[in-house]
């Protein structure tokens, strides 16, 4: 889901009703994703063992998008990720394979968070395209259709994590983190449903971070 950030983009700004409804929406969809759909530890899922503390309920057996993983073919080299990882961690390819500009942003922040007591963790980062594949089925089988799977997971053709170039963060207090700080270091939010997703808009610093999408259907970087 890479995007190429245009001067003429708008500032975003975090402020009034639409925010706030994107904000209810994105606690609406957690509590669904997590208490309805039993996904552990989904995208949502991790960020919410993250928040709690958690070690993980899945035994190691699940990749941090929901996917199982019994048959053993997707694994850390694919970008699978374990509960606790520092976005400082470089023993794991999800995260030394995130594109360097990002990942340089991104530890910039955690050290800047630090400084204030939050941690910075990477739920998932880089991801193979047969990992990104696994995912894209398991949320077909989730949530009974393509087009609802689209608005939570993209083709391994055009998602920014098999590009190295989008980041999954937790726990809740670095989101909120990086919600108000992260546009200093480049770091925007992408997705109004996602407040895990940041990706790195280089113009940020000055102008803002792009206003949100509601979720991945309306990113036309996935159309076609």
């Amino acid at each position: 889901m890479s995007r190429t950030v245009q001067a003429s983009i708008g500032h975003r700004r975090a402020a009034g009703a639409r925010r706030t409804a994107a904000l209810v929406a994105t606690a609406v969809c957690a509590v669904v994703a997590v208490a309805v759909f039993g996904w552990g530890p989904s995208v949502v899922g991790s960020v919410v063992d993250a928040v709690g503390g958690s070690s993980g309920g899945s035994g190691g057996s699940a990749g941090s998008d929901g996917a199982s993983w019994a048959d053993g073919a997707v694994d850390a080299s694919d970008g699978e990720l374990p509960d606790g990882v520092s976005v400082f961690d470089d023993g794991y390819p999800g995260v030394t394979r995130l594109e360097p500009t990002l990942l340089a942003a991104l530890r910039a922040a955690g050290s800047a968070a630090s400084d204030e007591g939050i941690e910075v963790l990477v739920t998932s980062g880089w991801r193979s395209p047969e990992y990104q594949e696994r995912l894209l089925q398991d949320a077909v089988s989730t949530y009974g259709s393509e087009e609802e799977a689209a608005r939570w997971v993209a083709t391994a053709e055009t998602s920014a994590h098999v590009s190295g170039e989008a980041v999954d963060v937790g726990s809740w207090d670095a989101m909120d983190w990086l919600a108000e700080h992260g546009a200093e270091f480049g770091l925007c939010r992408t997705y109004a449903n996602e407040p895990w997703h940041f990706e790195f808009q280089p113009d940020a610093p000055d102008m803002g971070c792009a206003e949100l999408y509601a979720d991945p259907t309306e990113d036309p970087r996935l159309q076609g």
